[in-house]
């Protein structure tokens, strides 16, 4: 019960990684928002976590959507102690001056400004408080980018850099900032970060993995439950990598 009494959103959490950073959070004692652009995805998962999880609809790349969940998060809650930016999506491999205009637009969207919309308008409420944890899921590849992802790679890479920019700012306001970049996983996106699912494409992918295997939810799951506890309370800025090694 490491987060026992405490309140959390998590964004993109209706699959994948959120889902699996939601599940462990209510484990762990906490209530939490899960928020997703699947508004029926994030309601069939809060309906099977009961009454610690509140479903919201929200596409976090439009600041009125992003507003309403942070309405909601302190009506329920009155505060809110973590806040899990994880959404993100990624455009399909290839050569980066191919990607279409308005992929690159969405990728930065929901991976970059989101972070930003979050910080609008939930920050201000945190520092009121003079506590709060925000928690960014980023990536491997802002650290060691994989060719033909260019522009998802640059936006995981904006996520570190406004992690540790938001740290420094903010600490003096009791909020500590972290990231966790994760290797792929086994997630609804590793189909679109590979092109195409097939065991010659996964077996190419898992070598470039020291430990041999893709990251899980519970793996990504567990450094989340960490880095927001107050087990963490002297680390701020950090970037951990949940990556098999792959950075090294």
């Amino acid at each position: 019960m490491r987060l026992a009494g405490k309140s959390a959103i998590v964004t993109g959490a209706a699959s994948g990684f959120g889902a699996g950073i939601a599940r462990r959070f209510i484990a762990e004692g906490a209530r939490v928002i899960i928020a997703d652009i699947n508004g029926q995805g994030a309601e069939k998962l809060a309906l099977e976590l009961g009454d610690s999880a509140y479903a919201q609809t929200v596409n976090v790349a439009l600041s009125d959507d992003v507003e309403a969940m942070a309405k909601r998060a302190f009506a329920i809650f009155g505060t809110l102690d973590i806040l899990v930016n994880n959404a993100g999506i990624t455009h399909l491999p290839m050569a980066m001056e191919d990607v279409p205009e308005d992929e690159f637009d969405r990728v930065l969207a929901v991976n970059a400004k989101s972070v930003y919309l979050t910080a609008k308008h939930i920050v201000q409420h945190m520092k009121k408080r003079a506590s709060g944890v925000i928690l960014n899921i980023a990536s491997t590849a802002g650290v060691s980018p994989r060719p033909r992802l260019n522009w998802y790679n640059a936006s995981k890479g904006w996520v570190i850099t406004a992690t540790r920019a938001m740290a420094i700012e903010l600490a003096p306001d009791g909020i500590r900032v972290n990231a966790i970049n994760p290797v792929a996983g086994e997630t609804p996106m590793l189909k679109s970060f590979m092109g195409e699912d097939t065991p010659e494409i996964r077996a190419k992918f898992l070598a470039t993995i020291p430990l041999g295997r893709f990251s899980t939810p519970d793996d990504i799951a567990s450094a989340a439950c960490f880095l927001c506890s107050d087990e963490a309370s002297m680390i701020t800025g950090v970037c951990m990598e949940v990556d098999g090694g792959r950075c090294i």
